[in-house]
Formats: C-alpha cells, sequence, structure tokens
C-alpha cells in the first residue's frame, strides 16, 4: 500500500480527496493536516510515500514548505503539489525545488490517485495546462542560456550516449516500462540509468532531470 498524507486548509477539500484515495486500489490516506508546520511534522513523524501539498496555506506556503522537506532530506517521500493556480512561475519554482508533481484542483477528484501513484514511483505528474507551461518556460530560459553561453565552449553533457537517450525519452514523457520497451532492455537496467542520470547531473526527480536537459539543449520536448 501506498501511504499518503493530504496537507490542505480546506476541510471539504480533504474530505474529498481521502475519499477519492482510499477507495483507490493500493492506497490509503494516513494522516492530514491543514497548516505547513503540520505538513513538515507529519512528514517527519510518518515519512509517507506521497504528500499531498497545497500551495496557499495559512502559515508557511508550498514552495518553502518544499524546500524544507527537501533541506531536511526526506528522498523515501515525493511531494505532489495542489492548486487552484497554474501561474508559470510558481510551478516552475515548485518543481525546481524538488516538487514530484503539480495538480490542478479542478482536476484533482479525477486524476489525484493516477498522480499519486506516478509521484510514489518517481515519475513527474504534471496537468496538462501546467506541462505545456513548463515547457515553454523551459524552452525559453535553454534559448536565453544559449545565446548567453560562449559559443566557444559549450556545455558538454557528463552522461553516456544510452544516458542522453534515456533522458530524451524521460522528455518525452515515457515512463520506466515504455522506455525499457522501446529501447529493448529491462525496466532494471532503465531504473539504474535513471540513478546515474541524477547522481550526474545532481536532481533527485524525474522533473528536475526533465527541466535540466531542456534548459541545456540536450533534449527537446
Amino acid at each position: 500500500m501506498l501511504n499518503v498524507i493530504i496537507v490542505d486548509d480546506h476541510p471539504i477539500v480533504r474530505a474529498g480527496m481521502k475519499a477519492v484515495l482510499n477507495t483507490a486500489s493500493e492506497i490509503t490516506v494516513i494522516a492530514e493536516g491543514s497548516t505547513g508546520e503540520d505538513a513538515l511534522a507529519l512528514v517527519r513523524h510518518y515519512c509517507p510515500d506521497v504528500l499531498v501539498l497545497d500551495v496557499n496555506l495559512p502559515d508557511i506556503n508550498g514552495l518553502e514548505v518544499t524546500r524544507r522537506l527537501i533541506a531536511q532530506g526526506n528522498p523515501s517521500t515525493a511531494i505532489l503539489i495542489l492548486t487552484a493556480h497554474d501561474d508559470a512561475q510558481m510551478v516552475f519554482s515548485l518543481l525546481e525545488s524538488g516538487a514530484t508533481g503539480y495538480v490542478l484542483k479542478d482536476e484533482a477528484l479525477e486524476t489525484l490517485a493516477h498522480a499519486v501513484k506516478a509521484a510514489a514511483r518517481g515519475e513527474s505528474w504534471l496537468s496538462p495546462t501546467v506541462a505545456s507551461k513548463v515547457i515553454r518556460r523551459a524552452v525559453q530560459r535553454g534559448q536565453e542560456f544559449a545565446a548567453g553561453a560562449d559559443k566557444a565552449s559549450p556545455a558538454e553533457s557528463p552522461l553516456t550516449p544510452r544516458e542522453m537517450e534515456i533522458l530524451q525519452l524521460l522528455a518525452d514523457g515515457l515512463d520506466n516500462s515504455a522506455i525499457a520497451q522501446k529501447l529493448v532492455i529491462t525496466k532494471r537496467t532503465v531504473q539504474n540509468h535513471i540513478s546515474n542520470i541524477y547522481s550526474k547531473l545532481g536532481v533527485e526527480s524525474r522533473t528536475e532531470a526533465m527541466l535540466y536537459a531542456i534548459r541545456q539543449g540536450w533534449a527537446k520536448p
């Protein structure tokens, strides 16, 4: 079972999400809270597989909570952001801070269980509207980086050709099974390559790896 904690300051929203997740297979909600301090304390106490975290909390916002959790070292807990807003700057900041996914509240009841399972696997989950904004911003940053870089000494990738191939497939949105099938290798081999990619790039999630690759121009969305 995937253990999930929900932190949202609206009791009705929490109740709706809890009902959806508890009726889904392989998921159980083990705790809930209404503040950023609740999120920090609950994750520290329970070490859940996934934290479903609202951005707008009464004390500490979701961005700061995410940063603190990452700084404290909670690698086993994936952070799934839940919000009514799709502001591109906020989305990008959250993902760069270590959030695994971003779900809009108006589609949460339909997609939340899938998003939680994807996040628990270490895979990014972005609402379609959010995904398009993230990709556009990443491409823009990549172009700005390229324009300002020294053309005589372009950045070199520390990845092997196979790792670069897998990184491109990550940017295409493929999960581990799809990558394994496409490259005719095992899922375990894919997982090993992805672990090496994370280590070499200094990232902790598929989303961070994808954004890093797009900004550097190593992968195209």
